[in-house]
């Protein structure tokens, strides 16, 4: 079934929420779309008639096996047109969001599978979460924060949570991207800020605050 670009935002809203909270309240959800409660009532309504989650007012919202399965295909094609625009169109990865919230209302479901393939089917969007599949299967992806990366145990970038454009200019400004292989070298108490080192580039500190949004992998088997 097709549902207008206006049902779709509110159903992936809830969907992002219910990552957090188990019940999404009315008010968590006008805050997170920007408009006001009294509206998000009444659409609340329409999509509880059309089967995509449970709804009793005063007490909060969650999405049907149905309404998870809608948001799940639109997280996918977001993702998928980011990690298209970004290694296709050579966009830059803070200047694709906004576009890919367009192309997510894209209904082909057989464009969307021959993105997929065209693109190698990828596991994860140029901001390192990862893609649904075809199924609405979302890939584990194992990762560690930076701030608990024991020191000099080299690891590489996966993922980043805060993806504002401010966020991705700072870590650009950095030279931190996906991919990214760096090592922590000293913590500071003070602040609990982090020196890191990127392998060509001069030792860096950054912020407690933007270490907590990053994410790596390493191996960490021990070396014998």
């Amino acid at each position: 079934m097709k549902y207008s670009s206006s049902k779709e935002n509110y159903v992936k809203a809830i969907f992002h929420i219910q990552q957090e909270e188990e019940v999404v309240s009315t008010n968590a959800l006008a805050k997170a779309l920007s408009t006001k409660p009294a509206s998000v009532t009444d659409m609340l309504k329409k999509l509880k008639a059309q089967k995509l989650l449970q709804y009793q007012p005063y007490k909060g919202v969650k999405l049907t096996a149905e309404g998870k399965k809608v948001a799940l295909q639109i997280i996918r094609k977001h993702r998928l047109w980011e990690h298209f625009l970004v290694e296709k169109l050579g966009f830059g990865w803070e200047e694709v969001h906004e576009i890919a919230e367009e192309l997510e209302h894209i209904s082909s479901r057989k464009l969307i599978d021959r993105l997929d393939d065209f693109l190698g089917n990828p596991k994860t969007d140029p901001h390192g979460d990862p893609i649904p599949d075809a199924h609405g299967r979302m890939p584990v992806i194992h990762q560690t924060s930076l701030l608990d990366l024991p020191l000099h145990q080299p690891a590489d970038i996966i993922s980043v949570s805060n993806q504002s454009t401010a966020m991705l200019d700072l870590l650009s400004h950095n030279k931190i991207k996906i991919g990214t292989r760096l090592e922590v070298t000293r913590k500071f108490d003070f602040d609990r800020s982090l020196e890191i080192r990127i392998s060509g580039h001069p030792f860096i500190t950054i912020s407690e605050q933007l270490a907590a949004n990053l994410f790596v992998a390493y191996d960490a088997t021990p070396k014998t």
